[in-house]
């Protein structure tokens, strides 16, 4: 018997829904043919987990009909709910919509293409609750073309490991399990989805990853390729920076500044000297122009890490975000909450 019809979000932002244990949030763009056997796949694993879940479908504003069925398919799956986005934002904003509607204590994520397998669910929520904030797949043996996927991503793995100090295998792996009180805590931007670890490990998340399963693509073809290289170099700056100094931006950029102006005044004076002892035309020298514009660059360094210091206290206080994370508090006197 179908289920009657659901609305597109069968709960109110408020909250006053029930929680369930798992949610599975899966982004979607384009993926009209995989849907079908997608959502089955995700359904069965969960049933025989024995667990309350949902399903959440986020349509990143896809043209090929994804919405539609997204929707049929809510009215034959109960767990099923589909987020329509009303146009194509990326990746990181149809992910950041699924964590925003999700109500599990548990949070998997995993992509649309059947390229992960839902059979690794289980496996990556009982690595969770060995004690872990966040599980990442790592897709071991990988089923994507050598030239254009593989080579690309152990670059990209190895630079992201190298500069956010996470070391992981796979970032790019979409197959991961959090706990919600830590996607909760993340503002998700550009293209900072693959960043997650990283961003996690910024607020004191304990991780780690397992070998999941990976799939040749069935249907369609992959919708993001090399030209997205750019986006994700200055994301991992980003993320680089707020790992080192998102709480103290003066550090580095007053740092630099005062490197500069010190170097600008230290040239100053020898062409001062040069100038006045040694009796030398110092007019069309290119070290006068180079003091100049070392004193000048040290001023605006300087006055940035000011500003910096301003915004970063702004973010923090007009949000009353803390600049810590307990993990819990623990004596039978320990306050609740």
């Amino acid at each position: 018997m179908t289920p009657a019809a659901r609305p597109i979000l069968a709960f109110p932002e408020s909250g006053a829904v029930a929680p369930v244990a798992i949610s599975v949030v899966v982004p979607i763009y384009n993926e009209y043919e995989s849907l079908p056997a997608l959502v089955a796949a995700i359904a069965q694993v969960l049933d025989g987990m024995e667990r309350t879940y949902e399903i959440i479908g986020v349509d990143d504003g896809s043209t090929d009909g994804s919405s539609d069925r997204l929707r049929e398919l809510t009215q034959q799956y109960p767990h099923l709910v589909a987020v329509l986005l009303r146009r194509n934002y990326g990746q990181t904003a149809a992910m950041a919509a699924g964590f925003k509607y999700a109500r599990g204590g548990t949070v998997v994520t995993l992509d649309g293409d059947l390229q992960n397998d839902p059979a690794d669910i289980p496996r990556l929520v009982d690595r969770l609750d060995e004690g872990y904030d966040l599980v990442s797949g790592w897709r071991k043996d990988r089923q994507d073309n050598t030239l254009t996927r593989l080579i690309p991503s152990k670059i990209a793995n190895w630079l992201i490991a190298g500069v956010t100090g996470v070391a992981l295998h796979d970032y790019g792996c979409s197959l991961k399990a959090y706990r919600a009180e830590v996607i909760h805590d993340l503002n998700l931007y550009g293209e900072l989805h693959r960043f997650l670890p990283a961003l996690a490990f910024i607020e004191g998340a304990r991780i780690t990853e397992m070998p999941v399963t990976h799939h040749a693509r069935r249907f369609g073809t992959s919708k993001y390729g090399l030209g997205r290289t750019l986006r994700v170099v200055m994301d991992m700056l980003t993320v680089y920076f707020m790992k080192k100094f998102l709480t103290r931006p003066m550090h580095i950029f007053g740092s630099l500044g005062l490197a500069s102006m010190a170097a600008g005044i230290a040239l100053g004076l020898y062409l001062t000297l040069v100038k006045f002892l040694a009796d030398q035309d110092i007019g069309d020298r290119p070290l006068l122009v180079l003091a100049v514009v070392l004193l000048l660059a040290g001023i605006q360094l300087f006055s940035f890490g000011l500003l910096a210091e301003l915004l970063m206290r702004t973010y923090h206080e007009s949000q009353q975000r803390p600049i810590y994370r307990v993990r819990e508090i623990v004596g039978p006197a320990a306050p609740e909450g």
